[in-house]
């Protein structure tokens, strides 16, 4: 993972400072995030909650405490999942202070920057997943992953591409069905993203025929990234960049509003777009259900959760409710308090130990016997949840719910 960076200022920027300092003063100290903080309850350090990590921010960058690395590092563990500011009863805007802390403090390790690129890039990343498909490299990786560091990036990597699906050819359109003659069907821009655009085609694809099943006018907004890996990794000027790409490609759609089929996008795309209703696609079709039928499925499911679902879409009960109309689906849904599996964007690239750790109290949570499918709505989830069961050679499949419903969809006449 490389030495500790110590090349960072002492103090950062005035104007990012006072930002920092001005969020800083609404955090009351009452304790009330800290039973939902996935890392205080892996730790129970007072540095690892989120009341420390906006004291030490605030400390760093103003220059009363020197920000060297234990005060970076227990930054840079922060998973960002939000569980805080979701409970927070005043509420302390702690995303934003995360992410300003970050652009203005270097991080503790070097970053894996050329693997976070990548990423970042999607005609690179299908690229490199179609070459990984044609040299099997699923058949071989994982022994390559055991022989190399646990605690390196490039292993993290190797085991994600490993279990990764091959990306699947999203059509340039959702087939549009015929809406009633009084019904206007709503123009919606359906954005792929990067990792998700190229790993899970299959949900895209789900997406767009559950939309045009609700009567929506349905285009993929594709090969382009929120810039959400770039502002959580403390890269401002590129996460504005991509941010900027976002806001010029949506304009030249032409739509009403911007579906995510995964939640780990919805903040950044919420902010490129301020002035435009940005949607989870899970939710958004739990809330125009009506025109949807569902084959029965004599199934059991467990469904996870991801962070961003709960604490950002804030739709978990939506999403359950959504697959029960599944007629015979048996949901376990698997509890969140204090949970996050690990993968977290960049964080299981860059603190794979502690990621796998997160990942193995999530997996002891599945219900037994084992379910027939587990479920989860965001990429990062769905790969580093999938290296895990492979790790107990355990069957269980791993899929996005869009992909079990779109499988059985009534198709509409």
């Amino acid at each position: 993972m490389g030495a500790p960076n110590d090349s960072i200022p002492a103090m950062a920027p005035p104007d990012s400072a006072a930002r920092i300092a001005a969020l800083a003063d609404d955090c009351v100290k009452c304790g009330l995030c800290l039973p939902h903080c996935p890392t205080y309850a892996l730790d129970a350090t007072e540095t690892e909650s989120p009341r420390g990590r906006i004291a030490l921010a605030a400390a760093g960058t103003s220059g009363t405490t020197e920000p060297g690395f234990e005060l970076r590092l227990h930054l840079d563990h922060c998973l960002g999942c939000l569980a805080c500011e979701r409970v927070c009863p005043v509420p302390v805007h702690y995303g934003p202070l995360l992410v300003e802390a970050r652009a203005a403090l270097a991080p503790a390790r070097r970053r894996p920057r050329l693997l976070l690129n990548i990423l970042s890039r999607p005609r690179l990343l299908r690229f490199l997943a179609r070459l990984a498909q044609a040299i099997a490299a699923r058949h071989w990786m994982p022994a390559l992953a055991r022989a190399l560091p646990k605690d390196s990036a490039l292993r993290a990597l190797t085991q994600i591409l490993a279990v990764a699906p091959p990306p699947v050819r999203v059509p340039a359109r959702g087939a549009q069905t015929s809406p009633p003659a009084s019904h206007h069907p709503r123009r919606i821009a359906l954005f792929g993203g990067c990792v998700q655009g190229v790993y899970e085609g299959d949900a895209q694809k789900a997406a767009l025929q559950l939309l045009a099943a609700a009567g929506c006018e349905v285009s993929p907004l594709d090969n382009i990234c929120c810039g959400a890996l770039a502002a959580h990794t403390g890269d401002a000027d590129r996460a504005d960049t991509l941010m900027a790409r976002v806001r010029e490609a949506f304009a030249r759609k032409g739509a009403e509003m911007l579906l995510t089929a995964t939640p780990g996008c919805l903040g950044t795309l919420r902010a490129a777009l301020p002035n435009t209703p940005v949607e989870e696609a899970l939710g958004f079709l739990a809330a125009n259900a009506d025109a949807l039928t569902f084959l029965p499925l004599n199934a059991r499911v467990a469904l996870h959760l991801p962070c961003t679902q709960v604490n950002v879409a804030r739709n978990g009960d939506a999403v359950r409710r959504l697959l029960a109309r599944v007629p015979g689906l048996r949901i376990d849904v698997l509890p969140t308090k204090a949970q996050c599996c690990g993968a977290a964007g960049n964080h299981a690239l860059e603190f794979p130990r502690r990621a796998a750790a997160y990942r193995e109290k999530v997996l002891a949570t599945l219900p037994q016997p084992a379910p027939d499918i587990l479920l989860t709505s965001n990429i990062g989830c769905r790969l580093h949840l999938s290296v895990g069961l492979q790790e107990r050679d355990s069957a269980v499949k791993v899929e996005h719910p869009l992909t079990l419903l779109a499988r059985q969809l009534v198709q509409p006449t």
